[in-house]
């Protein structure tokens, strides 16, 4: 009998590189991961990292450029990819390495075709996603000094608020384009990395800020205690 053919899909704008063997090594007591795809813009310099990964687990490279900021292009390659591999190769299971909620509608389509879906992420995974999977494998990172954990968390969010005082009028409101800026380019600084999809999410789950206008291109935020640009 054929052993259990797994496809593998990972979200590497979404998630650490050192999660992707755990999460191998935890498939390996299911089946064969016959398929094994990473995607990405691999020219960006933030990638560079996953070479190794990559020749070690025999995982395929699938360049996706993002076309436009904000706009998730790599998601969309992996939905096409997921529902292609679906008709063609006919996996027995899917195994999706993301901590985006916005794979949820896929893991519920997988699924309704009896397809079931492995997912793998961070703890702060938000639940839909979680909850859609067949089965979800919290990939915690790599474990660090109280201290050290406690500045990885607080370091992007200081940045933030720093970011949008800088970015503020006279009312303290600043314009998302402008806070943008203020935090250099998106190499550097991806609310994805964060596990979030825009740099607006990012802002409202954080916590510490104000925002109006939600929702459209006239959104603005401030820092709660109406920090202004000094």
């Amino acid at each position: 009998m054929d052993p259990h053919r797994i496809a593998l899909l990972i979200d590497a704008d979404n998630v650490p590189q050192d999660n992707v063997s755990r999460a191998i090594s935890s498939l390996a007591s299911l089946g064969d991961v016959s398929i094994r795809r990473a995607y990405g813009n691999w020219f960006d310099s933030r990638l560079k990292r996953w070479e190794p990964l990559l020749r070690t687990q025999s995982i395929r490279p699938v360049q996706q450029f993002g076309y436009t900021r904000g706009k998730n292009a790599t998601d969309m390659a992996l939905v096409i990819d997921a529902v292609s591999l679906m008709h063609t190769y006919q996996p027995d299971a899917f195994a999706i390495v993301s901590s985006d909620a916005d794979f949820t509608p896929l893991v519920i389509h997988l699924r309704e075709h009896g397809l079931p879906v492995h997912g793998f992420g961070r703890p702060d995974t938000p639940k839909p996603f979680m909850e859609a999977c067949t089965t979800f494998e919290q990939l915690a990172p790599a474990a660090k000094p109280a201290e050290a954990a406690a500045s990885a968390i607080d370091e992007p969010v200081d940045r933030l608020r720093k970011a949008v005082i800088k970015a503020a009028g006279k009312d303290g409101w600043a314009r998302i384009q402008s806070v943008r800026a203020q935090l250099g380019p998106v190499a550097s600084f991806n609310p994805r990395d964060y596990g979030h999809a825009t740099l607006t999410k990012m802002i409202k789950s954080s916590g510490g800020f104000e925002l109006r206008n939600e929702g459209s291109p006239a959104v603005v935020v401030r820092a709660s205690n109406g920090g202004q640009a000094g």
